[in-house]
């Protein structure tokens, strides 16, 4: 059968459109330069800060428990897509090169307004 059909053959009606709430935002892809940041409205009226590039990262070392900034210089592996390394795009899980080593991001930097990662070596 066609797509938006009844068994029948009759059409599917929609209930109602979307709220303003319910619809698609732009997809936000974080990039490695200069830190640029945004403020988006969110539900509620509220407001978030969104990273649309960046170069430095907040790392943790689980070692010494202590945390410090670094600056990063490339990005070398990206587990959920081998295509975002080559682009330079900062995701979840991203494995980066810093000043102070290889880190891991362990937020989402599309989400926030920072990037966090976690020392791998």
């Amino acid at each position: 059968m066609k797509l938006g059909r009844k068994i029948s053959g009759g059409k599917y009606k929609k209930q109602r459109k979307k709220k303003l709430c319910e619809r698609k935002g732009l997809p936000r892809v974080v990039k490695l330069g200069k830190k640029r940041a945004k403020i988006l409205r969110v539900r509620g009226g509220h407001e978030k800060l969104v990273l649309l590039s960046a170069d430095i990262v907040s790392i943790i070392d689980m070692k010494t428990g202590k945390s410090k900034t670094a600056k990063i210089k490339n990005v070398l592996e990206t587990p959920s897509d081998r295509f975002l390394a080559r682009q330079n795009v900062l995701t979840k899980g991203t494995i980066i090169e810093t000043d102070a080593g290889k880190a891991r991001i362990t937020n989402r930097p599309s989400q926030e307004g920072n990037v966090q990662a976690v020392k791998i070596d």
